[in-house]
Order: C-alpha cells, then sequence, then structure tokens
C-alpha cells in the first residue's frame, strides 16, 4: 500500500465514522490518532452523548474484533481478562478468556467498577498481555482500549487511580451536538441506524501496516525539545502538584507522527504539538488543593503553558 493510499484510506474511516457520528469529526480525527499511535483513549462524558457508538462506529471502519465490557460496582477482574477452569473430563484446568481479548475494547463506564477491577486493564493496555494464574496470554495486535467515563460528580463512580490515567494516551470530551446536529441525529434515528449498515473501510492488515509506517514520520530535535519543555513547565507550575511523566512526553511524540501523517506529512511541526498537547497532558496532571478550591482546571494550566513555552521556528523538514 502506498503513502496516497494510505491517506485515502485514513480519510474513509473519517467518513465512515461521520456517517454515525454527526459533528463530531474532532473527536473522531483524535481516536483515530491514538489507534493509529498504538495508544488508548478516555472519553469522559455525561450519558447519551453517543460515547459507546463512537467506539462501534471505529470498529467497524478498520474491519476489527470488537469487545464490550461493561462495567459496574460487582465486576470482578476475572470478568474482564478470564479465568482459568477444572475440567473433569480433561482432568486439567482451561483457560476461558475474558472480553479483554479482542481487537478494539470497549471498557464502557469504566468509573462504575471498582479500582482493583479497573486495574485488571493496565497490563493489558501497557504491555499488551495479561496474566492469570501465572500464564501469560499475549493480545492479539491491533489492542486498543476505548474507555468511557461518566464525570466523577455522579453519584456511584470511582475517581481512577493516577497510575491507570497516565495510561490513556488521551482523554477527550464528546460535547452536546448543536441543534441542526441533534435535528439530524433525529431524523436518522427514524430509519434503519447508520451504524448498522457501516462497512469496513480498511481491514487489520492495512491497519498495521498504518501503524508501522506512522513509527517513521520524523520528529526533528527541536520538536523533541518542545515537547520535553511543554512537560518540564508542567512540572513546575505553581498550580501543579504532579506534572505530565516521561511516559506523557513519549505519548505526546507518538500522537503528533499519527497526527501528521494523517494530514500527509511526513514530519512534525509544532502546531500538532499545540493541537495535541492538551489531549494528552490534561489527565496526567494533578493540581494543587489551593488550585482546585481557586476554580483552576488543568485544561486551563496546559493552555497557559503552552502559550508560554516559545515555539521553534527553524526548518523543520528533514
Amino acid at each position: 500500500m502506498n503513502r496516497e493510499n494510505m491517506h485515502t484510506k485514513i480519510e474513509r474511516v473519517l467518513e465512515n465514522i461521520e456517517r454515525v457520528m454527526i459533528g463530531k469529526r474532532d473527536v473522531a480525527e483524535l481516536s483515530l490518532v491514538a489507534l493509529l499511535a498504538e495508544g488508548h483513549v478516555l472519553l469522559e462524558d455525561v450519558p447519551g452523548v453517543g460515547k459507546t457508538m463512537m467506539v462501534r462506529a471505529l470498529a467497524k471502519s478498520v474491519g476489527a474484533q470488537f469487545k464490550r465490557i461493561q462495567f459496574t460496582p460487582d465486576l470482578l477482574p476475572s470478568d474482564v481478562t478470564g479465568v482459568s477452569i477444572y475440567n473433569p473430563k480433561e482432568m486439567e484446568f482451561q483457560f476461558r478468556p475474558g472480553p479483554i481479548m479482542g481487537n478494539i475494547i470497549l471498557a464502557d463506564e469504566i468509573n462504575r467498577t471498582s479500582p482493583k477491577t479497573q486495574s485488571a486493564l493496565l497490563e493489558g493496555m501497557e504491555e499488551s498481555s495479561v496474566t492469570i494464574d501465572g500464564v501469560t496470554h499475549r493480545l492479539e495486535k491491533p489492542f486498543f482500549v476505548m474507555a468511557t467515563q461518566n464525570p466523577i460528580e455522579y453519584e456511584g463512580t470511582y475517581p481512577l487511580p493516577e497510575a491507570q490515567l497516565d495510561r490513556f494516551l488521551l482523554k477527550m470530551k464528546m460535547g452536546y451536538p448543536e441543534v441542526a446536529e441533534e435535528m439530524e441525529v433525529l431524523n436518522r434515528a427514524q430509519r434503519i441506524p447508520p451504524i448498522e449498515a457501516l462497512e469496513p473501510a480498511i481491514d487489520l492488515v492495512e491497519l498495521r501496516e498504518l501503524q508501522q509506517e506512522i513509527k517513521e514520520v520524523h520528529v526533528d530535535d527541536t520538536i523533541k525539545r518542545y515537547i520535553v519543555d511543554i512537560a518540564n513547565r508542567t512540572r513546575t507550575h505553581s498550580s501543579v502538584y504532579l506534572g505530565a511523566s516521561p511516559r506523557g512526553s513519549i505519548a505526546l511524540m507518538k500522537a503528533a507522527q499519527a497526527y501528521a501523517f494523517m494530514y500527509g506529512r511526513d514530519y512534525v511541526i509544532p502546531d500538532d504539538i499545540q493541537i495535541l498537547a492538551p489531549a494528552v497532558f490534561v489527565h496526567r496532571i494533578i493540581l494543587k488543593s489551593e488550585a482546585k478550591f481557586e476554580g483552576i482546571t488543568a485544561e486551563e494550566v496546559v493552555e497557559r503553558v503552552i502559550a508560554r513555552v516559545p515555539v521553534p521556528v527553524q526548518r523543520l523538514v528533514k
């Protein structure tokens, strides 16, 4: 698959998602960025705005095996990863895989279950494997988790542990649709749901090719320094208790490579970093108590940091 065909395929995936998700091109792009960069996404918003539909549309568009995990307060870690069950006929334990054994995993309402069960996703998200009863099971690639959560001010929710938050490449919100967009949603709901008519725009072989190709996108040293400078500023900001980790810097670089590739470039520019930094860094920042009391948000901190870090201006192409 040549480069021109690759970009055509990417555009077809986005168009596919837009048939289902009206007016959410930016969310579709960021979701695809995470998938191409081999990362994971945390979607946070109120119920009913289309978080689940976004994941299903993405899975159908790339011809991936889709699995859904509905997180509830009584869900156990083994309900996620799988369990070994004794077979008396064979006189041995046999492994029954859990729903984590798929390509695209929807972790629905992840903050409605206990931290112990939330952590069952950690190894899979970081290592692309799960260990059950001392046996490590590799997960088939591509492996992509898109978790949804309702805002923590809703009753019956558990904040995600910082260690798990750091493993999400991006965090974003869907937001309510505009009036005209919601009218179109109603019109489509009267007919056959668009999700049922979606056909894959690419297959898993092509997706893996894209993921490998993106790793070759050039990141100049000035861009790497720009990323590090932004991350460092989040660590020293007066309102921040804990800033973005080095894993966050790596995540921003990988996301920028995927974003540049989506727009037909084989090199990253500062604009890519500025566009993606909020989605990559916001969930990796812990604010001081006094900052929260004053109403300062992590989004505001990241925006201020980006505005203050000097932008590299030298020629960036190879």
